[in-house]
Order: structure tokens, then sequence, then C-alpha cells
């Protein structure tokens, strides 16, 4: 899985393209670690982009939402899609504005959404839905019922043309600036989880489960 991939026409970076990765571990990596993905498509010459939650499994992403979503409505019946999922790391400051930047991980995927409707499929995909956000919350938390799959569209689209995109590293001057005389460097930014905060109505005797006292974002 570590093998670099050919680009295609439309997924090889072409802005800073030394920062272009191909690799489906990269990728991987990125999609694990973050929370939100952008749908963007285009309905009737309109275009939406459209946040949500996802979850990866394999060679697969996973959306869901409302049944009667336009987005969802829309992408069962096979519009072209492009996901696309970002971390932020950090905020490089450079010494001449123009030059200032931002440390980050994104990917980029683009195919077909298919609608998940056989029942034992699409519960196996809001299950990864749920463990991607938060491992270990399926097992202890109330499953969907007939009702609620009934109101619930999933879709899958499968990870075939992608690419992702790095930055690391310190801010880059032009060679005249380095003598400017202002602070330069790397402010880090990370996603952290603080303290759980239990529901007011919750038993006396109910305890924090481990996963969400040990939560962690980083894969």
């Amino acid at each position: 899985m570590s093998q670099s991939e050919m680009p295609t026409a439309r997924t090889r970076v072409v802005r800073e393209p030394h920062r272009g990765v191909y690799d489906r571990e990269t990728a991987y990596r990125i999609l694990d670690e973050g929370f939100v993905c952008h749908v963007g498509f285009v309905v009737d010459g309109q275009p939406y982009v459209i946040p949500t939650s996802y979850g990866r499994s394999g060679d697969s992403l996973y959306i869901h939402g409302s049944a009667a979503s336009r987005m969802l409505r829309h992408m069962r019946e096979g519009l072209p899609v492009c996901i696309t999922v970002t971390l932020l790391d950090g905020l490089v400051l450079a010494r001449s504005v123009f030059n200032h930047s931002m440390n980050y991980r994104s990917v980029v995927v683009l195919g077909k959404a298919t609608l998940v409707d056989e029942p034992k499929k699409k519960l196996e995909a809001l299950r990864i839905l749920s463990e991607h956000i938060i491992p270990g919350r399926w097992a202890d938390a109330r499953q969907p019922n007939e009702r609620e799959l009934k109101q619930t569209a999933v879709l899958r689209v499968p990870i075939e043309e992608f690419s992702a995109k790095v930055r690391t590293g310190p801010p880059i001057d032009d060679e005249e600036d380095y003598s400017f005389p202002t602070w330069a460097g790397v402010v880090p930014l990370e996603l952290k989880a603080g303290e759980p905060i239990g529901d007011d109505r919750l038993a006396a005797a109910m305890e924090v489960p481990q996963y969400v006292i040990s939560y962690r974002r980083t894969v």
C-alpha cells in the first residue's frame, strides 16, 4: 500500500507540485485522522460544497446523512463528486506577508458515489462511520433502529482517483528578506481532546469509558 500511484490529469498537483503525494499509505493516514470532509458536486449548473462526517474502510469512503437531503438525493443518482479532507498543523510566519503560509496535510478524492442499500452492508457502513469518530462507541451505544435506518442514506465512494498534498517545515523567504528585523517561524497547531464532561442525567454510578478517557486523534 505504500507504493506511489500515478496521478491522473485531474489529480496531479499543479501548484507547488513538489508537495504532491500519491501513495495510499500517506493519503489514508490523513483520511483516518480527519473528522470532516467537504463534498463538492454540481446540480443543474449550480456547484455545492457540503461539510459532513465520513469513515474509511479499505479503499472506500462512506458518508451519510438524511435520506431527504439534497446532497444525498442527487449523489445516489451517480453524480460525480469531489471529496476533500484537510488537517491544519501550523501557521507559518515568514518575514514578508507574501510568503506567509500554513503547514497542512490534505487529500482530494474524485469519483462517483453509490447508495449502500442492503441492510447488513448499510449497518456495517454506519458502524465504520461511528468507529472513525470514536473507536469503541458503536458497541457501547444503542444502534440504529428500523425507523432511523430508513431516514438515513449511506453512500460509498471508491478511493481510486486521488492525491494528497503536504506542507511541512519553516517559512521560505526571499533571500533579501532574511535580514528583515521581524520574528519568523511556525506556530504549531493540534487538535486535542479535553476532559470528558458527563451528561447531567447520567446515573450516579456510570463511569466514563476507557475509550473516552484515553481518546486521542493522531493515528
